[in-house]
């Protein structure tokens, strides 16, 4: 795939992403570490807090998706930044006052969480308006990149910044951040779209649906995505617990092993766009399946060699291969999916994936509550091998190149 230069006018879209992921990633560390000191909030509550980060995921997607396809991806994006931005200002006044209550954050982080979701469904649908489809792949690698630095840096900082400077500081820089991002955001334009048939919700829902199902290629992502994510959350449900008891790591070693994934989000987004050279685009998008066995396999591993190094390398290639098929897939879906319905094909995907973390993780306690956590090892390395099989069966692995147009389904 040839180099392609990025026009300046995404830069400002790929400025906002950095600065919207960064003040996500670093509230949603400081806010069950404020929850603990300051509150005393136990496992229920941390729990309770993360349901109400997570829930909009679930509830607003699809509403988000359709808004996204009705009006303008640009708007909805500024909207959503404002929301985030809102809640962040809200936690720091609480925070100075001494106002803040397990309520309170909660509340506020549905708030926050709102404004994720229709940025995540919005800036997907707003890229392929910004580059040509040529410059797709080098556009998702740039945006997925700025994800894995806010993913590696922001809870270190957030942590950092809460035991040097207090909570404040945190919710200062986040929301500083997320002002940042709205301000690129206003003076982000947006290519008018041709005028649609305003048709039933239900009518919209049912057609994005009906594309994503009998895609030939967007189907087998989806089901690739959503053993992904369950085998991922089956193991996350595991690993923890594992690695004191199993493999002897004391808290800080757990941390670093975990540290890992994030840095190989980071290597992964950087050589993204050497691979995507090197390799025709379905045998580029194979690689992040892949490699997540390789990786389940070294974890797996650990259960006959207990080493900390192992978990380390492991969660290491989780991150540096599946950031790569986050980049192809998003860049295939962005280019099969007809522009119309770029919102809302974005929503499906954000809701089923979501959808199945609760159920991996589910899967993950009842599994491990019952064999033990080495159980879940097993049946994670399983699931990893079966969204491997998935996208290797597919049409998907034969392609030379992306296709040219969107394909529309009779």
């Amino acid at each position: 795939m040839p180099q392609t230069l990025l026009p300046p006018i995404f830069q400002r879209l790929a400025g906002a992403n950095l600065a919207a992921q960064s003040a996500e990633q670093i509230s949603l560390a400081a806010v069950p570490i404020v929850a603990v000191l300051a509150l005393g909030a136990g496992p229920g509550e941390i729990g309770t807090l993360a349901t109400a980060q997570t829930l909009p995921f679930l509830l607003l997607s699809i509403p988000a998706g359709l808004l996204a396809d009705r009006w303008s991806r640009r708007r909805l994006m500024v909207l959503a930044e404002a929301l985030r931005a809102v809640s962040l200002i809200a936690l720091l006044g609480a925070t100075l006052v001494g106002e803040l209550s397990l309520t309170l954050l909660a509340l506020l982080g549905f708030v926050g969480a709102a404004g994720t979701v229709g940025f995540s469904v919005a800036a997907p649908a707003l890229v392929p308006s910004l580059v040509p489809n040529a410059a797709l792949a080098a556009a998702n690698s740039r945006l997925e990149l700025a994800r894995s630095i806010a993913f590696a840096a922001g809870p270190a900082l957030a942590g950092a910044l809460v035991a040097w400077a207090g909570a404040a500081s945190a919710f200062v820089l986040a929301a500083m951040l997320s002002v940042a991002a709205l301000a690129l955001l206003l003076r982000l334009p947006e290519a008018a779209r041709a005028p649609t048939r305003t048709r039933h919700v239900m009518e919209e829902l049912r057609d994005g649906a009906r594309l994503v199902w009998r895609h030939p290629l967007l189907r087998p992502i989806l089901f690739t995505a959503i053993a992904w994510n369950m085998a991922w959350f089956v193991l996350q449900a595991a690993y923890v617990p594992y690695a004191m008891r199993s493999l002897g790591l004391d808290a800080g070693a757990v941390g670093v092993t975990l540290a890992c994934y994030g840095a190989g989000m980071v290597v992964g987004a950087l050589l993204a766009s050497h691979v995507l050279r090197a390799l025709a685009f379905g045998r580029a998008i194979l690689v992040g399946p892949f490699t997540s066995v390789g990786a389940a396999l070294v974890m797996a591993a650990t259960l006959w060699w207990p080493s900390g190094l192992l978990a380390a390398i492991s969660f290491f290639m989780f991150g540096a291969g599946p950031i790569l098929w986050t980049i192809t897939s998003t860049t295939l879906r962005q280019t099969v999916t007809p522009g119309a319905m770029l919102g809302q094909v974005s929503a499906i995907f954000l809701t089923v994936n979501t959808g199945a973390r609760p159920l991996g993780a589910a899967l993950g306690g009842v599994i491990g509550a019952a064999y033990g956590e080495q159980a879940c090892l097993i049946v994670a390395a399983i699931g990893f091998c079966v969204q491997a099989i998935v996208i290797a069966g597919s049409p998907v692995r034969t392609l030379r190149q992306l296709p040219v147009t969107p394909v529309a389904l009779k």
